[in-house]
């Protein structure tokens, strides 16, 4: 892990332990926004190329980007493989700069942004999940990933993996930075079926 990353997860950590339990940062509502200022650590652009180019993202492809900060990650996608994308944030600011950003670069008929909490946002229009948030906000995420996204649907990570319960199909290094690629599986949506008790998939 780079000295970035860690900084991002000191960061994000202690705005987490600042907040009444029992719920994450990422789960506060909109209105609570202003007392969640979760520091806003930008991707590197060299970073995003590889993310975006690992996920195979083309014009085909609806980019959903979690935690979507300054919008980047959309608007690349959008400006350089001709994605649809939304962007998803608690920050107002964030959200604001996101949608400058998109109409500078010409691209704002193709992207959305939206001020949200992840966990109540419907992820299933998503062929492509990009993430750069926490380890534990990754492991909180998955079932909505494997409950909402199509088989085939591609989910893409800096730096923070999603635990033993789903290596990676692959893995890429930039800059001393981990990128992190999964495609989401039928048998992956089958252990969330109704029934079988939210179960995680055993390991063979």
């Amino acid at each position: 892990m780079t000295a970035q990353e860690r900084r991002r997860t000191l960061l994000l950590s202690a705005a987490g332990l600042a907040l009444a339990p029992p719920r994450l940062t990422w789960s506060q509502d909109v209105a609570s926004t202003p007392q969640l200022d979760v520091p806003f650590v930008p991707t590197p652009p060299n970073v995003v190329d590889r993310m975006l180019g690992l996920a195979r993202v083309d014009r085909g492809d609806t980019l959903y980007d979690l935690g979507c900060g300054d919008g980047r990650i959309v608007v690349t996608a959008a400006s350089k493989y001709g994605a649809r994308g939304v962007g998803i944030d608690l920050n107002p600011e964030r959200i604001a700069e996101a949608q400058a950003n998109a109409r500078k670069a010409g691209v704002e008929q193709r992207v959305s942004f939206r001020v949200a909490n992840l966990f109540e946002t419907d992820l299933s229009p998503a062929t492509v999940v990009s993430l750069y948030l926490l380890p534990e906000v990754n492991l909180k995420l998955r079932p909505r990933l494997w409950a909402q996204l199509k088989p085939g649907s591609r989910v893409v990570s800096h730096a923070f993996d999603m635990g033993p319960e789903w290596p990676p199909d692959e893995t890429a290094q930039v800059d001393g930075r981990t990128i992190y690629l999964w495609i989401v599986t039928a048998a992956q949506k089958a252990v969330r079926k109704p029934g079988n008790g939210g179960k995680s998939l055993s390991k063979a």
